[in-house]
């Protein structure tokens, strides 16, 4: 079968592959009926990340059809549409239990300890192959797939396997109230859709800041007040529109790729800017990623504003099936947000394209059956 596969920075390839197959009685194998390309992906191929083992197929956002189910997957049968959890999880443990998917205890062949495990990442989170590919075995897919009803179409389920849970997560770590001022820093797929799930869970203002021109523009069209960082200061424009005070609670969707408009910029300028800007007493939430290595914080001016701080890996499977409702009721259409699908034998440029931040290349879904 055909799948994009990680060779070493900034060398990815579409190859040629042998179909998985059951290994474990809660194993199932999921043909893909479609697939995407993450922000989290990119620090892969960029080595922002490290760790990635030559080999790796890339990609964990995915949906597709049920071919193979292991005799343990009693809830599911050939043939059934579900969408694929980014992250995996045995669902069993007491983590899983207390709903921190994200932090299971068996799940991750590195051990207890090591964290969360998922689709196509590096060798401490597994490594898993990935969703970027025809095929796809799935772990602990008696409780890891969710199966879709007929109302959800692809398009938007492929949303839900990874970005919209991971921004409504965002906005529940933000602990947004009734009337709160919200800012979102970052506008690529994440920072969107935390703009959306802001405004269900109840925020009054959602301030976004990006300085990619249709980024701001698809902002604005979802009810965000938009600041272009390329054109002023953002911690004082975000001080000017709030009064003085700063935001309520403020999301940072970017992580260690973060850009500034200068040479001086950090790799963490967007948690920075953050921090800077959030009211006294407010909350930062951080779902853009970080890795381990990763260890400069401004501690001490969270500490001096009284800040609460949460952060970390989306435990997706606790918040899919409660937004395949709100896609089902019609609440939602996360696919607005799908800018460009391409055939998956064209995934190599559609990398290089959305790693340019080029114009309209918003979120990029992949057909794996084309290829």
């Amino acid at each position: 079968m055909k799948a994009v596969v990680w060779h070493g920075v900034g060398d990815i390839r579409l190859d040629d592959v042998p179909e998985p197959s059951i290994q474990e009685p809660t194993d199932a194998i999921v043909r893909l009926t479609g697939s995407a390309i993450c922000g989290t992906d990119l620090h892969f191929v960029r080595g922002s990340m490290s760790g990635m083992r030559a080999g790796t197929i890339l990609g964990h956002e995915g949906v597709g059809v049920v071919e193979q189910l292991g005799d343990d997957v009693r809830d599911l049968e050939v043939g059934d549409r579900v969408v694929i959890p980014s992250t995996i999880a045995c669902g069993s443990c007491a983590y899983c239990r207390a709903g921190y998917f994200a932090q299971c205890l068996r799940a991750n062949p590195n051990g207890p300890e090591a964290g969360t495990a998922f689709f196509g990442g590096p060798q401490a989170t597994g490594p898993f192959d990935g969703l970027q590919a025809e095929k796809a075995r799935i772990p602990y897919a008696n409780v890891g797939l969710v199966k879709l009803p007929d109302e959800v179409e692809d398009d938007d389920a492929l949303l839900i396997s990874d970005i919209f849970p991971t921004a409504w997560f965002a906005a529940r770590l933000a602990e947004i109230t009734k009337g709160d001022t919200v800012a979102v820093f970052g506008c690529g797929p994440v920072g969107l859709l935390t703009i959306v799930s802001a405004r269900l869970q109840g925020a009054g203002r959602v301030l976004a800041v990006d300085q990619v021109h249709d980024r701001l523009e698809q902002a604005r069209r979802l009810g965000a007040e938009t600041v272009d960082f390329s054109r002023e200061d953002p911690v004082q424009t975000l001080r000017r529109l709030t009064d003085g005070t700063g935001p309520d609670r403020v999301v940072d969707a970017v992580g260690v790729d973060a850009e500034a408009p200068d040479d001086g910029s950090e790799p963490d300028q967007a948690l920075r800017w953050a921090i800077d800007a959030v009211a006294k007493a407010g909350t930062v939430a951080i779902v853009g990623v970080y890795p381990p290595e990763a260890e400069r914080f401004p501690i001490g001016m969270a500490f001096n504003k009284n800040l609460t701080l949460q952060m970390g890996n989306c435990n997706h499977r606790r918040y899919i099936p409660e937004l395949v409702e709100l896609v089902r009721a019609g609440v939602v259409r996360p696919s607005a947000l799908l800018t460009q699908a391409d055939d998956m034998r064209d995934a190599v440029s559609a990398y290089d394209a959305f790693d340019r931040h080029a114009e309209g290349w918003h979120k990029v879904a992949l057909d794996p059956a084309a290829a």
